[in-house]
């Protein structure tokens, strides 16, 4: 039978999971990746594996992750069309898994679990990298108040993916794209005739309006004009503390430039109300987890 017909368990509801998958351009996304990887078919699997044998797959953690994006395991499944009998999601996007633990279970047609392993893989690995990389940020600023953003630095086609991937790891989401908020940077101050220019002109939108700022008479202007928060960027800490004692509250503070794990810490003690790097979504490196297959 294919997947429509299968049992398919998740720990967690729609409504409750971090990662939703019902977008139609992140289906496309899968059914582009699979068409990429296995083409006119197969070759390997069709010629060695008989298309009666079946087998069982686990997903496994070979390393403590934060997990992301296996409830995306349902839809590769069926994306394929092969015959998958049951499908076991033993855990959902946030959780953290410790090295060895078991993820998820498939189990049915060895030659369909075979031909999804790398796509299914791929989409674990850097998802889970992306959440395992954010969770050690937010581990790194326990305390402070402060919160970590993403950005607009992300795979091309992934953006709802990664970022769904960072929520999954403690993190906050930025804008989506250039159409849900207003962030004024320095070529739009050049363009527009100023920074009270800007400002006066974006708050026709009715959208909460974010300012870079570069110079404490830059800084000084924006607050005059109404901003609602500040991009300090590329600021040391001690810096960015003298600023914001400034800012004295008048509008919300984020940083941004030389956030790394090694200097988190040191910007969310600034008393800033969040910092974000690009480097979550950039940078991330792959979470190490395998794919075993046994024969039933």
């Amino acid at each position: 039978m294919g997947m429509g017909g299968n049992e398919m368990k998740s720990p967690l509801s729609p409504e409750e999971s971090v990662f939703r998958v019902d977008y139609p351009e992140i289906e496309t996304l899968v059914r582009m990746a699979l068409a990429e990887d296995i083409g006119p078919g197969d070759v390997t699997t069709r010629a060695t594996v008989p298309p009666e044998r079946k087998a069982r797959g686990e997903y496994r953690a070979k390393q403590d992750l934060t997990l992301a994006g296996v409830e995306l395991l349902p839809l590769i499944f069926r994306a394929h069309g092969g015959e998958i009998d049951s499908l076991d999601l033993l855990l959902g996007s946030g959780a953290r898994v410790e090295r060895g633990g078991v993820i998820a279970r498939a189990e049915g047609s060895a030659q369909t679990l075979l031909e999804c392993e790398r796509v299914s893989l791929n989409f674990l690995q850097r998802l889970s990298g992306v959440a395992t990389l954010t969770a050690e940020f937010v581990r790194r600023m326990e305390g402070t108040g402060c919160r970590i953003l993403d950005t607009r630095k992300t795979t091309p086609g992934w953006r709802k993916l990664e970022k769904m991937a960072v929520r999954a790891g403690g993190g906050v989401n930025h804008r989506q794209g250039l159409f849900d908020a207003i962030l004024i940077k320095n070529n739009h101050i050049t363009a527009a005739g100023g920074i009270t220019a800007a400002i006066a002109q974006a708050r026709r939108t009715g959208l909460e309006i974010e300012v870079e700022v570069r110079t404490p008479a830059e800084l000084q202007e924006a607050l005059a004009a109404g901003a609602d928060r500040l991009l300090l960027d590329n600021l040391s800490p001690e810096e960015a503390r003298g600023w914001i004692n400034t800012i004295a509250g008048r509008a919300s503070v984020e940083l941004s430039g030389n956030i790394t794990l090694d200097t988190v810490a040191d910007y969310a003690r600034t008393g800033a109300d969040f910092v974000s790097s690009g480097s979550l979504t950039h940078s991330a490196r792959a979470a190490d987890i395998h794919f075993l297959l046994t024969l039933l």
